[in-house]
């Protein structure tokens, strides 16, 4: 069993109240009207699956009801790292440095 902890309630909970929403730092269209449907469907329906680390959406649900990043690694499972909506996951400023 995982235990995440919620950057909101500032504590590790057990996974059970917390539902993955799926990739993380998707993009909306800054125009959606002016979006073909392949670029709309591309929007919607389209995520990367890596095998790996991943960057994931996650909410409270049985708890503060709050969104917030994962980084996962999809193989392990391990969580690698959670921080807020608008912020960016260390592991990329990391890479930015070298």
């Amino acid at each position: 069993m995982l235990h995440i902890y919620c950057p909101h309630c500032g504590e590790f909970r057990e996974e059970e109240e917390f539902h993955v929403k799926g990739q993380a730092h998707i993009a909306r269209p800054l125009d959606p009207d002016a979006c073909t449907d392949e670029e709309w469907g591309e929007y919607l329906y389209f995520r990367k699956n890596p095998r790996g680390k991943h960057h994931e959406l996650w909410v409270h649900s049985a708890g503060c009801r709050k969104f917030f990043n994962v980084t996962r690694d999809t193989q392990t499972y391990e969580i690698q790292e959670v921080y807020l909506i608008g912020e960016l996951p260390q592991q990329a400023l990391q890479g930015a440095e070298k």
